[in-house]
């Protein structure tokens, strides 16, 4: 891989690292937009001005998050249909069953569903099916297991839209079935009593970019407001940890959600009066502060155990956590998914190695990457297609390949739309689902040539002359006079932040590097003191410790601004993105 390879430099240790990263900088402000908003520091109107907030009424708006829009559930196509259906299994006394998903935003929603089912009186059970045994979606054999249960209504969140066939098996085996899935539907709809997707042609719902877990939240909405059902209040927080985690954009009613959902997480453990101990447990095994969870802590420290569970084994023990009310088994059952959290790390990061080995050995100048071996674990391709994508900046595919078929797991970057590359090559697939950023697919293994061949041409189409390296997207560019804790406040309003409301990234040009120093396990991370004419700060270079002894002694940074918390005390800490020497 003679591109990639040329733009990396081998790193301590013998790892190598990207190091070729574009750096953009935002356009001047307008002098009229300079004015607007005038009531704001000259570094607060830059970062304002990234996010093409150019009035000072819009910029207070958007500063306000609890005051975001929020829309009629009845807007969604099929809504009414699904209410009066579920309406009507209450009435009945009929046994309904919440088919979800084993990620985290599949987990939540299946929660929040039976909750709120539970609370109106249902008979309501959860069913998530087992990676390994059964795979993603709806499956015949599950929903005939339901029937002989006595099942009489599926209600499927988080999947479904694809699921033609399994929706045929349904009504041939007399069980009704409601799907709710934010994913794209594809060319033929499944035949169903309804269906909830605001991505479905002729919805007029005004978001369209609901998590699984927001979509059920809608459908609770309606179904209280049609049997008089309480505020979903205590539903909120399942919302927040499944839109932050599958990488929902934070922005429009998904703010709202997550600001709100977050809010009522903290505020209730602040008041020691938290009404899901499992969740407390768990912020407290990945060691987040009670009352101090934030978006960032849900991506990284509660949805990667959340998430364990069903990348090893089974999503149930995560569902148990979320659902319990008994203090002890929330806390048995955090340390198991901790755990769990532990061993999925080391197993993602030889897969990684692995996967990283096939691709350098692989084509030259290919723009798309494929990593294909017996020995993966279906649990952890994804992670190990979106790290290729993180240090290559190409879409990639992960893959495991069986006895007559083959898994995989692809990630993609804004350049290409990777399920609309599946819709091209639906002929040779078996089943396969996804949005623009992440998709999976299973394929038969005799296809599986043919199916990356055509890939690797649609690929070839859309990305040829694409300017493929990483971006670096900066929001202000600030000495660091200008860098403290009330620009940190201010900061802290553009909250929630994640994907589609990304973290505010400063750069700092011509910054003195005092200390340099590898930390953490294999010297992965680094440890470095920054100064520049006005003031020092302590910085971490998270998996960026090949640098060490590389750096020039005057450098460019780019980074968050964040506080830092050792032994009780906070400090102001430099989370640097990416350095590069000066100028």
């Amino acid at each position: 891989m003679r591109s990639l390879v040329a733009r990396v430099v081998q790193a301590a240790g013998g790892r190598d690292m990207a190091v070729d990263k574009r750096w953009v900088f935002p356009d001047p402000i307008p002098a009229s937009v300079d004015s607007a908003l005038k009531d704001f520091a000259p570094i607060e109107r830059q970062v304002l001005w990234s996010r093409r907030l150019t009035a000072r009424d819009e910029a207070l708006a958007f500063l306000q998050p609890e005051a975001s829009c929020r829309y009629d559930p009845s807007e969604i196509r099929g809504m009414d249909a699904a209410v009066e259906r579920l309406a009507s299994a209450r009435e009945a006394g009929e046994r309904v069953a919440i088919y979800g998903d084993y990620d985290v935003d599949g987990v939540t929603a299946t929660a929040l569903l039976v909750e709120v089912l539970t609370g109106l009186g249902f008979q309501a059970r959860a069913y998530i099916p087992n990676r390994f045994d059964e795979g993603y979606g709806l499956h015949t054999e599950a929903l005939a297991g339901l029937r002989a249960e006595g099942i009489g209504l599926v209600v499927t969140v988080d999947c479904g839209i694809r699921s033609v066939g399994e929706a045929a098996a349904a009504r041939s085996l007399g069980l009704d079935l409601i799907i709710t899935d934010h994913h794209q539907p594809g060319g033929e709809l499944p035949d169903v009593h309804a269906l909830l997707c605001p991505k479905r042609e002729g919805d007029s719902y005004p978001f369209k970019q609901l998590a699984g877990v927001g979509l059920a939240y809608k459908l609770a909405e309606g179904l209280a407001g049609r049997l008089g059902g309480g505020p979903l209040e205590a539903q909120l927080d399942l919302v927040a940890l499944g839109t932050i985690a599958d990488l929902a954009p934070l922005v429009d009613e998904n703010r709202l959600l997550v600001w709100r959902g977050l809010q009522w997480i903290n505020t209730l453990q602040r008041e020691g009066a938290d009404h899901r101990p499992g969740l407390t447990a768990l912020a407290g095994a990945a060691g987040i502060a009670r009352g101090k969870v934030t978006a960032t802590s849900v991506a990284f420290g509660l949805a990667p155990r959340l998430n364990a569970a069903g990348r090893l084994d089974s999503a149930l023990t995560s569902l148990r956590l979320l659902t319990t009310a008994e203090p002890q088994e929330a806390a048995d059952l955090a340390r198991e998914l901790d755990s769990a959290n532990r061993r999925r790390q080391a197993l993602t990061a030889e897969t990684v190695e692995r996967a990283r080995r096939l691709v350098l050995d692989g084509p030259a100048e290919p723009n798309l990457l494929v990593a294909a071996d017996p020995s993966f674990s279906e649990g952890i391709v994804g992670l190990a297609a979106a790290r290729l994508v993180e240090e290559f900046y190409r879409p990639a595919i992960v893959l495991v390949v069986r006895d007559d078929d083959v898994r995989g797991s692809a990630r993609s970057i804004p350049e290409f739309h990777i399920t609309q590359a599946l819709d091209a090559c639906a002929d040779l697939l078996r089943e396969y689902g996804g949005h623009a950023m992440a998709a999976g697919f299973t394929a038969g293994r005799q296809e599986c040539e043919a199916l990356l061949g055509r890939l690797r041409v649609l690929a070839d189409a859309s990305l040829g002359k694409a300017d493929l390296r990483p971006q670096v997207q900066i929001d202000a560019v600030t000495g660091f006079e200008a860098v403290g804790e009330d620009l940190l406040r201010f900061l802290d309003r553009l909250e929630p932040c994640g994907y589609g409301n990304r973290r505010p990234l400063l750069a700092s040009r011509r910054v003195q590097v005092v200390r340099s120093r590898p930390v953490g396990a294999d010297g992965k991370h680094l440890k470095l003191t920054l100064r520049d004419r006005a003031r020092v700060f302590d910085a971490i270079a998270f998996r960026q410790g090949g640098q060490h002894g590389r750096l020039p002694g005057v450098v460019d940074v780019a980074y968050h601004l964040e506080r830092d918390s050792y032994l009780g005390v906070e400090s102001l800490q430099l989370n640097v993105v990416d350095v590069r020497p000066a100028g």
